[in-house]
C-alpha cells in the first residue's frame, strides 16, 4: 500500500464521489469544490491509479473497487454517508448501496453504464490495445467533447479556458489505459440488475442530453431508474456526458438539494 491521497474537504452532510473510469479525483476538482461549499466532501482515486493506495494490478475485480469504497468510508470515520458515483463510479456506487444500505443515506447515478450496456465498436478497439490506441482515444475524445463544451459554456474565452483547465490536470494526472479498458471489461461482464432490485434508499439518476452524450447512452443510464424502486431520473440541458465538469456549480447544486431533500 502506498501513501493515499484523498480528497476530503467542506463540513455538514457528508457525500462522497466515487470517480469515472478514468480514475483520478483530481479530474473532477472544481466539481468536489463547488459540492464542498454545502457538504463535507470525500473523494479518491480509484484502485490502480497513482494515490489510490493500490497499485495497479491486471487482477483486480469489479468488488475490489466496492471494498475499497468501504474502506475510504472506514478511513474517513463515515458510518453513513450520501454517495454520487459518477459513470463507472455509477455502477460502483449502486453495488455498494445493494450491499450496504445501512451505510448509504441517498445515491446519486451520474451518467452511468446501466445493466446491460455494451461497449461500441469504437469503444472495442480502444479496449483492446489501450495504449496502441491512445492517440486515436484522445483525438477522438475532443471530437466527442467540442460539442458538449459549446452547448455548455457561452463564450469562446470560456470554453478555451475550460479546455485549458482540464487540459493541464490530464497532464498533471494522468491516469492509465491499460486500467481504464480493465475497468471496461469488468462492466461488460457485470450484471446490474439485480444489485439495483435490492437498493432501498432515495435514488437520484442523472443523466445529459441524449444528442450531447457521446460516451454512454442516456437510455442505458435511464435503465438505474426503471430498475431501482422509487428511483428518480433527471436531464441536465446543455450537457452530456461531461456536465459534472462543464457546470460543476449547477450539478453540485442538483446534488445538494437531493442530499439535503426531507423527503425521498
Amino acid at each position: 500500500m502506498g501513501t493515499v491521497a484523498v480528497f476530503d474537504q467542506g463540513s455538514g452532510p457528508p457525500i462522497v464521489v466515487v470517480q469515472p473510469l478514468q480514475g483520478r479525483w483530481e479530474w473532477t476538482k472544481p466539481l468536489l469544490l463547488a459540492l464542498a461549499r454545502n457538504a463535507r466532501v470525500v473523494s479518491y482515486s480509484l484502485a490502480g491509479e497513482h494515490g489510490s493506495g493500490h497499485p495497479a494490478n491486471p487482477a483486480t475485480t469489479f468488488d475490489d473497487y466496492v471494498a475499497q469504497l468501504r474502506a475510504v468510508m472506514d478511513a474517513s470515520a463515515l458510518q453513513t454517508a450520501a454517495v454520487c458515483g459518477i459513470s463507472f463510479g455509477g455502477a460502483v456506487a449502486a453495488r455498494f448501496a445493494a450491499e450496504c444500505p445501512d451505510r448509504v443515506s441517498r445515491l446519486v447515478i451520474v451518467s452511468s453504464p446501466g445493466p446491460g450496456w455494451r461497449a461500441n465498436a469504437r469503444q472495442a478497439g480502444y479496449i483492446s490495445k489501450p495504449w496502441r490506441s491512445l492517440p486515436a482515444f484522445v483525438v477522438g475524445a475532443v471530437g466527442r467533447v467540442a460539442p458538449e463544451v459549446i452547448s455548455a459554456i457561452d463564450t469562446w474565452s470560456g470554453r478555451a479556458l475550460f479546455a485549458a483547465r482540464h487540459g493541464l490536470i490530464a497532464l498533471s494526472h494522468p491516469s492509465l489505459p491499460p486500467m481504464m479498458a480493465q475497468r471496461v471489461r469488468l462492466l461488460e461482464a457485470l450484471d446490474l440488475s439485480p444489485d439495483c432490485g435490492r437498493i432501498t434508499v432515495p435514488t437520484l439518476v442523472v443523466t445529459g442530453e441524449p444528442n450531447l452524450d457521446r460516451v454512454v447512452p442516456v437510455e442505458s443510464t435511464k435503465r438505474y431508474a426503471e430498475l431501482i424502486p422509487g428511483a428518480r431520473c433527471v436531464m441536465m440541458e446543455r450537457t452530456g456526458h461531461q456536465g459534472v465538469l462543464t457546470q460543476p456549480e449547477r450539478f453540485a447544486a442538483l446534488v445538494s438539494e437531493f442530499v439535503n431533500a426531507s423527503h425521498p
